[in-house]
């Protein structure tokens, strides 16, 4: 898990709705801060899922000393930069249920989670990945459920309904598009299929078309590369076929790994897990938002526990709803709908998160993290010093441009 650390004095914007300066230690210091990168992804998942107008960082980053100063022992998840004590709020302004927070936030995926107030407007949160921790600190400090929705006594959501914004997700199949007629009915985004396999002559043939008409239409997109990796390494090479196919390029959407194939599944929940890990690893490191495509059934049965969180996840079920209890960032609804400016059926989509808008705060997919863009100072080609010694004595002279 990567942990930054920035100045005690640093603004960076680390998502659309987190600031770098709300984690700061509350010791008043000058020690830098720590947080760690999936702690914001995960709290802007949560940010969406809980539909807030605010999310308000009581605690984020402590320094060991401060730390111990209000109760604890120096070297827990906020210490480490992993965790933020938050309060969420509705859009009418009011404070969300820490029993609600809790709930969406072991869908999200957080290590750590509890109630920390008696008024139930509190929450911890933190991004740990073992020795799981589902509490509420008004009643101990241990682990007191291993699911919030039946510890709170709330009726758990049973399906996504088809809400969100609306995509298409298109390859080579699709033949030639009109993407002028497809912004114009309504579509949102677009993921293209870059290509498939672990060679270069597998790209998709219309990739290329595909990815110019979308942007000249105003269109986001994404990727998806299609898999036929037999082993975890194979699955390595793939992922570098697919860097070399993109490379370039901006994508306001992920780039995903798409794993469907019946000889994949045959090998295995840990060789499958295995895969993922490793196409998705190898596209972060390149400096990629990297996710993963799977039908709803398979991913559930051959994806390890602690991947259901780990990249951005987009899942496919056929009908009126997807019947999956955690959080998801996208929808494949349909195989067989029809959008103006595409000849034949066009898979359907549906999204949840803002990934434009994170993705870019974030720098990755060939954008430019927006606290580092660079701003361009012109200095003239002459300057003139002047130098007063006193007693009438002055010297004036001039200084070229190097």
């Amino acid at each position: 898990m990567a942990v930054k650390s920035y100045a005690y004095n640093d603004s960076t914007q680390l998502s659309p709705h987190f600031n770098v300066q709300e984690f700061r230690c509350k010791c008043g210091g000058t020690h830098d801060i720590l947080v760690a990168e999936e702690l914001i992804q995960k709290l802007e998942q949560l940010f969406a899922a809980l539909n807030c107008s605010k999310i308000i960082v009581n605690s984020g980053h402590r320094c060991s000393a401060y730390d111990i100063s209000i109760g604890g022992y120096g070297g827990g998840q906020h210490p480490l930069g992993k965790a933020a004590d938050v309060a969420c709020y509705d859009q009418s302004g009011g404070r969300i249920n820490s029993k609600l927070v809790c709930c969406k936030a072991q869908g999200i995926g957080f290590g750590g989670i509890a109630n920390i107030d008696s008024s139930y407007t509190a929450t911890h949160l933190d991004a740990r990945t073992s020795n799981i921790w589902y509490g509420n600190e008004v009643v101990s400090y241990n682990t007191v459920t291993d699911d919030f929705y039946k510890y709170y006594g709330i009726e758990r959501e049973v399906g996504k309904e088809m809400a969100g914004i609306f995509g298409i997700d298109v390859s080579e199949h699709n033949g030639s598009i009109d993407w002028n007629k497809v912004k114009a009915a309504g579509v949102k985004f677009a993921i293209l299929r870059a290509g498939y396999g672990r060679e270069l002559n597998q790209k998709d043939k219309f990739f290329e078309e595909n990815y110019k008409g979308a942007k000249a239409a105003g269109i986001p997109v994404g990727v998806y590369w299609y898999s036929y990796a037999e082993s975890p390494e194979d699955a390595k090479n793939e992922a570098r076929t697919c860097l070399q196919i993109i490379k370039g390029k901006q994508f306001e959407y992920p780039i995903y790994f798409d794993l469907e194939e019946r000889s994949q599944f045959n090998q295995g929940r840990a060789a499958c897990s295995a895969m993922i890990r490793n196409f998705c690893n190898i596209l972060e490191d390149a400096g990629y938002w990297a996710g993963l495509y799977m039908s709803r059934s398979p991913f559930t049965s051959y994806c390890e526990d602690d991947l259901r969180t780990r990249y951005a996840l987009w899942l496919a079920e056929y009908g009126s709803r997807l019947n999956y209890e955690g959080a998801v960032g996208m929808w494949q609804s349909s195989d067989n709908g029809s959008v103006s400016g595409i000849f034949g059926n066009v898979d359907t989509d549906y999204c949840y998160v803002d990934y434009p808008a994170m993705i870019k705060a974030a720098g990755k997919n060939g954008f430019v993290k927006t606290s580092e863009e660079t701003v361009s100072v012109a200095y003239p080609d002459k300057i003139t010093l002047t130098a007063d010694f006193g007693n009438g004595v002055k010297y004036i002279g001039t200084a070229n441009r190097v």
